[in-house]
């Protein structure tokens, strides 16, 4: 869209959508299905996983994994993307899973490796579920 701007040697996945004035910093990496809101400032080096939806007009200054809304000053969690997860034909099995995992991460007073233990321990290991984990474990900017 207008005046959106991509900077060097990012990687953006197929079917994203970066809406007006959004700009990525360098080696930015976003997964497909990302939608990026209006005036989205996103950090050098900085990466979105798939199916992510960040709102307008915030600044993305750490990884935000997959499946999830991310908003707020600071960015953080607001829960899972329903409405496009939905549009794009994961049952509610696949969503009720997504979101246990983000309970566990996010919701509980659980620490990064307490989470990621319980995730692998108490939820099957589908695509979606092993995504989320290699998504957290790989992080090096560190999980809004």
């Amino acid at each position: 869209m207008a005046c959106s701007h991509i900077a060097h040697d990012c990687i953006v996945g197929d079917h994203t959508i970066i809406a007006n004035l959004a700009t990525l910093g360098g080696h930015v990496e976003l997964g497909d299905y990302v939608n990026l809101g209006g005036g989205v400032l996103v950090h050098q080096f900085g990466k979105i996983g798939s199916h992510s939806f960040i709102g307008g007009g915030y600044r993305v200054v750490q990884d935000v994994p997959p499946f999830i809304i991310a908003a707020g000053e600071p960015l953080r969690f607001g829960g899972i993307n329903k409405i496009g997860l939905q549009r794009r034909g994961y049952s509610d099995e696949t969503r009720s899973l997504i979101k246990k995992a983000y309970r566990f991460y996010f919701i509980s007073k659980m620490n990064r490796s307490d989470a990621i233990k319980k995730m692998k321990l108490e939820l099957p290991a589908t695509d979606e579920i092993n995504a989320i984990i290699r998504f957290i474990e790989s992080s090096e900017r560190g999980i809004i």
